[in-house]
Order: C-alpha cells, then structure tokens, then sequence
C-alpha cells in the first residue's frame, strides 16, 4: 500500500507547509479577513457594517467566527468588545493578522490588476491640470475602439510631486505631465520610453508696478529681490530648486506660499499680494488677456539652466510586450499623431 501523500512531501518543500495547514485556517475567507481590517478602522462593528453595505450582525457573525478560529489556534481571540458605544480592542494577534490581511488583500488586487493591464481590459493614465488637452485630443482617437472592446479607461490627477512614484509603483501605465530638466538633455533617464511635445522656459505674472519691475524680461538671479508666490512643492518649486538650491525659501522673499496655481492667480489679482508668479507660458498668454496681469520673460543668467519639458511617459519596454492593438499602445500611437500636430515631437 502506498504512503499517503503528506509522507511524501519533504518537510522543508513549500508544497509540505501547504499540506499541513489546520483546516480551521483554511475556511478563513478573504471577506472575513477584509471585514476585520475595515473593523479595525472604523473601530467598531455597526461603522464596518455601513462602509460594506451589511448588517450589524452579519459583521459580528464574522468577528465570531474569526475569535472561535484563532482561540483555537493560538489561544488568544483577535478582538473584543470595551462596552456600549466604544471602540473594539484588538489583541496583538489581532493586530498582527490586520496588518497581514491588509497587505494580502493589497497584493491580489495588484495581481488582478496587473492581468487586467497585460490582457487590455483596463488602462489606466495619470495626468497634470497642465496636460490634460493633449490627452483629451488623443482620446478621441481611440475612444471608440476603447467602448466597442470594452476597455476600462481609468484617469487619475497626478501631481508633479508623485510624478515618477505613480509610475514606478505601477499605480498608472501611462502618463503626461511636465519635467524639470536642464537645456537640452533628455526628459527622464532610461527607466522610461518618452515622447516630448514640447519644451520651453517659465514666464513671470506679476501685479507690480513698471517701475518695480520694468520688462519686457528680467534675469533669473533677479527673483533673489522680488517678492514672490510660490508652490510648496511641484514643477515651479523645482526650477526655484535647481536655480537657487533647495534652501531657496531661505534665500527669497516669499509673498505668499500656495498649493493651488488657480489661488495664486486670484491672489496677485486681487492685490492681497504683491509680487509676481512663476508660470508656464501657455498659462500666462491666458491669464495675461484679462488685461489686470503682466507678462515678464525670464533670461537664463544663473549657472543652472533648466527648461521644462512637457512629454508622456511609460515604463521602459513595457510596450513592446504587448501587442500592437494593446490600449496601452493604441492611446501612445494617438499621443504620437497628436504631438506631431501640436507640438514638436522628440521620441527617445
């Protein structure tokens, strides 16, 4: 008669630890686990059960279930009622096995993620305030493809500060957005396929009076004397970083600090501050037309000269992976054909 199985698995083989597991483990289910994370941070069953659309008690039928599981276990319950209206308590166990299901959990959806992006059944693309015309006019290229397939478009807004961990994470697989980088050289380094449209310098919007700042132009090493508004993180932030070194705050006068560009303009309009802006060109022709602000260009006299260079952005090689008729490859073939009619396409 021949040996059962498990006896002939080595005890030091992955496939020996999966064959030993306690059945009690294995009825725990996904939904248990993610019904214990979602208690955890609302604090208590009846929160939990309005955030999953359940019943109170079918939330507490789980915590149940769970406690009986792990008591049996390793002796000790996961979690346990403080009294009427306060917050349950989570043992270490508790704790320990959240923070596992959270990271369990993160890592499936990752995977379906991921073979829902290899197979082209979803794309999804990230995109700055400054950039979305030119995804927009791509779009229309390929929406219709995209809805007979039954593609699941996916468009999220991307600040210049997450910029390069969306991409790197895998939280995106297409990108357009605007780059700091000095004259001339290449948008981004070889982790990434690139396709530029554009490049060019920053202007100034200011509200000052001509004899503060007289133009037509004023020199970059100029900003050092003018009061300025300026984001506290982003594509401006880092021309002021590569120009003045990331102490730049220490070394300018700071009207105002602002995260929004759109508050910056009504600020300088308004007159609550006096100074002047930092912006692309295109932004400035617009605002410039009301008339209450002034254009001023930037002449590159510091050591650091930088441009901005706006482009799309993929993960090196990834298209090449995938078919031709991918999504992923028909929205770059359409930015490709609506570059080469708007801007002045450089591929690398």
């Amino acid at each position: 008669m021949s040996a059962p199985l498990p006896e002939l698995v080595p005890p030091d083989e992955p496939l020996a630890l999966l064959l030993s597991c306690p059945p009690a483990l294995l009825d725990t289910s996904l939904d248990q686990l993610r019904t214990l994370a979602v208690v955890r941070r609302t604090g208590s069953a009846l929160q939990a059960a309005r955030l999953l659309g359940r019943e109170q008690s079918s939330v507490q039928k789980q915590l149940d279930s769970l406690n009986r599981t792990y008591q049996a276990l390793c002796g000790e319950v996961l979690v346990s009622k403080r009294g009427r209206g306060k917050d349950f308590v989570f043992t270490p166990t508790g704790e320990s096995l959240v923070e596992r299901a959270q990271e369990v959990l993160a890592e499936l959806m990752d995977d379906v993620h991921a073979g829902r992006r290899r197979i082209g059944t979803t794309l999804t693309v990230g995109t700055t305030e400054f950039t979305l015309w030119i995804l927009s006019r791509a779009w229309d290229r390929v929406a219709a493809e995209f809805t007979r397939r039954g593609v699941e478009f996916r468009l999220v807004h991307v600040r210049t500060k997450d910029f390069w961990p969306r991409l790197d994470e895998g939280r995106v697989d297409l990108l357009c957005g605007s780059v700091v980088t000095p004259v001339g050289a290449p948008a981004a380094h070889d982790a990434y396929d690139v396709l530029e449209w554009r490049r060019g310098s920053p202007v100034l919007l200011t509200n000052l009076p001509h004899e503060d700042l007289p133009g037509p132009s004023a020199p970059v090493s100029a900003l050092a004397k003018l009061p300025l508004v300026v984001p506290g993180s982003g594509l401006i932030a880092d021309f002021l970083t590569r120009w003045f070194g990331p102490a730049f705050r220490e070394r300018l006068t700071i009207a105002a600090e602002i995260e929004d560009v759109q508050y910056g303009l009504a600020l300088l309009r308004s007159r609550l501050a006096r100074g002047c802006m930092i912006v692309t060109r295109t932004l400035a022709r617009r605002v410039a037309e009301g008339g209450s602000l002034r254009v001023v260009d930037l002449v590159h006299d510091v050591e650091s000269k930088v441009e901005m260079v706006s482009a799309v952005f993929t993960r090196k090689g990834e298209r090449e992976r995938y078919a031709p008729d991918h999504p992923l490859n028909l929205l770059w073939e359409a930015l490709r054909e609506e570059t080469a009619e708007t801007g002045h396409p450089s591929v690398r």
